[in-house]
């Protein structure tokens, strides 16, 4: 063997494992484990209990094959732009690790995959709930809001949603209920004040890459009183949905304290000069998500 083929051997393993991991950034694994952190509370809610744990596994795998294809179809679309952004600009399709053409096809299977097994081992609704939940992403919020209306993530926030009616349709097989509508709507309210705090701090970017984001459009002082109001909208929801649901004390005082820290950190943000405080509300925000939908499940397994 030759010297040079030793080397190429040698980087082999390097080579495969790096297409491996671009492949894995291309669907996006750090924001789908917060979209199934949805899923399963709503499961354990519609079921009264812990459902059957085929079913469970069965249903995050299909909603990880969904969200992942539409990641990935988003990232074959917005490739332009994420090679202007400086957070973005090392993805697999600007930094050329994977081409447009693989990464659509990538998307695309995962798509019908996600479809075909949750129609399988899960049920219709789901499934065609999962493919409504795609090509919304790709098509209202991707191809016709981002660049085109500041209430992008607004309207957008509807597919993030969506996993909470899958994973209640995957126990029922009908929306039967006020309880998830009321966690899609939970999901929804709170996507607007966590992503404009993540715009305040990526203004630059943004603004740069022709995104109308709030803060480029309204400016920073205008995100920070809407993430306000939101935040107060959605603390309110949140307590709406104990008694419609019937949650008891556990979720209820997540939901109180919880929603009365989000309020008050956006009241003292917007105080503040510039963008400061905006990275620690966008993290808060995210655990604060976590953490109230673990009290749902909490509260209706120990019940």
């Amino acid at each position: 063997m030759t010297v040079r083929a030793v080397a190429s051997s040698q980087r082999m393993p390097s080579t495969v494992m790096g297409t491996a991991r671009a492949y894995v950034a291309l669907i996006k694994p750090n924001i789908i484990w917060l979209l199934l952190m949805t899923t399963v509370p709503a499961m354990v809610l519609a079921y009264g209990g812990w459902p059957p744990s085929t079913l469970v596994v069965w249903t995050l795998l299909g909603g990880t094959l969904a969200a992942g294809s539409a990641n990935a179809i988003n990232q074959y679309i917005d490739r332009d732009i994420d090679q202007l952004m400086r957070r973005t600009r090392r993805r697999p399709l600007p930094s050329g690790v994977v081409t447009p053409h693989r990464a659509l096809w990538f998307g695309l299977v995962l798509g019908v995959i996600a479809a075909v097994w949750l129609y399988a081992l899960v049920n219709v609704l789901s499934a065609i709930l999962a493919v409504g939940a795609i090509g919304f992403y790709v098509v209202i919020y991707t191809l016709l809001l981002k660049r085109n209306t500041w209430q992008n993530i607004v309207i957008g926030g509807a597919a993030g949603a969506a996993p909470t009616l899958i994973g209640w349709t995957a126990v029922t097989g009908q929306l039967d209920s006020l309880a998830p509508i009321f966690m899609f709507l939970i999901v929804f309210w709170w996507t607007p004040p966590h992503f404009w705090a993540l715009a305040l701090v990526l203004e630059d970017d943004y603004r740069e890459a022709g995104v109308p984001m709030l803060p480029v459009v309204q400016g920073q002082r205008a995100t920070k009183v809407q993430i306000l109001l939101w935040a107060i909208m959605l603390t309110a929801l949140t307590v709406l949905f104990a008694g419609v649901s019937n949650l008891g004390s556990i979720y209820l005082g997540t939901a109180l304290v919880g929603g009365g820290i989000f309020i008050a950190y956006a009241a003292w943000m917007l105080g503040q000069p510039g963008k400061r405080g905006a990275w620690r509300l966008y993290k808060y925000s995210t655990y604060y998500l976590a953490a109230l939908f673990i009290a749902v499940m909490i509260d209706t397994l120990v019940r």
